[in-house]
């Protein structure tokens, strides 16, 4: 029973049952006295609450009564609007009419605290948008294809064997040709250097043998020797290391469901008739419109 309970669709049923009360009550009341309006006590209540959250003190008799006055305006000229038919085909009051109700759907169907299991669960069924990357550190040098021309793969073997027998602590930066990126990167995602140098540089980054040089390896820029120190392997975090990321994830995803099934329950009550588009004749109206 407690499960039921917490089950959003059920919420959703609720709201749209009290909804669909409410519409009734409100279009039976309007009905039967069209022309009166009534400022309730609860409404003043709301109304000086409001200027005293704005102004840090409650509103005088006299700014309370042109509070009430602008109430009274609003109500006039909101059903004045309504019965004209102002509301219709405006594309603004449908999208803020269409966003106060996912706002009160999103109310309703705030779901409970999920507990660390649930997260856990969550955690594994949606992996790849957690997993930690696979980390490289490295160095490299380049060489610049438009220097070089027909003679850079002869270049590169041979300052490929110049690096194989120079010591680790060799001044990178006075081999190859100028590059605006580092020299040496440590610990880099591959969703970085993917960025930087390219997809194709990370799936060859993938091949090298660590602690040796090796190339060329080609990237967006050119080609590199490369010299992978350290490679370190992709895996999927424990929950309390992405708890907050996870949850917000968790409680999107629910809310989006949940909006989704309340959405299905009410389109069951149309018909919805979608026309065949004519390109031509969309075209010759925006043509006739300018």
């Amino acid at each position: 029973m407690k499960k039921l309970i917490r089950e959003p669709f059920i919420h959703f049923l609720l709201l749209g049952a009290a909804i669909f009360l409410a519409n009734h009550f409100l279009s039976a009341r309007a009905d039967n006295q069209p022309g009166k309006i009534v400022i309730t006590q609860g409404d003043i209540t709301s109304i000086v609450i409001g200027f005293s959250r704005t102004w840090q003190r409650p509103p005088t008799r006299e700014e309370l009564d042109g509070l009430i006055r602008d109430r009274v305006r609003e109500e006039v000229y909101y059903r004045e609007a309504m019965a004209m038919g102002l509301d219709r085909d405006d594309p603004v009051i449908r999208r803020r009419l269409q966003q106060k109700l996912q706002f009160v759907t999103d109310d309703v169907a705030a779901a409970p605290e999920p507990t660390d299991a649930e997260l856990t669960e969550y955690l594994k069924a949606h992996a790849k948008g957690f997993r930690a990357d696979r980390k490289f550190t490295f160095s490299q040098v380049y060489l610049d294809p438009s220097k070089h021309g027909d003679h850079l793969a002869q270049d590169a073997n041979e300052l490929l064997i110049q690096l194989q027998q120079q010591r680790r602590d060799v001044d990178l930066s006075s081999l190859g040709d100028a590059f605006l990126l580092e020299h040496r990167f440590e610990a880099a995602p591959t969703t970085e250097i993917a960025k930087q140098f390219g997809d194709k540089f990370v799936a060859e980054l993938a091949d090298v043998p660590i602690g040796q040089w090796f190339g060329p390896v080609e990237s967006g820029y050119g080609k590199h020797l490369v010299l992978a120190e350290n490679r370190t392997e992709g895996r999927l975090p424990e929950l309390a290391e992405v708890h907050d990321a996870v949850l917000r994830d968790w409680t999107n995803a629910r809310r989006l469901e949940s909006n989704e099934k309340f959405f299905q329950s009410l389109i069951k009550h149309y018909q919805v008739v979608v026309e065949t588009f004519d390109p031509a004749k969309a075209d010759q109206k925006v043509a006739n419109a300018k």
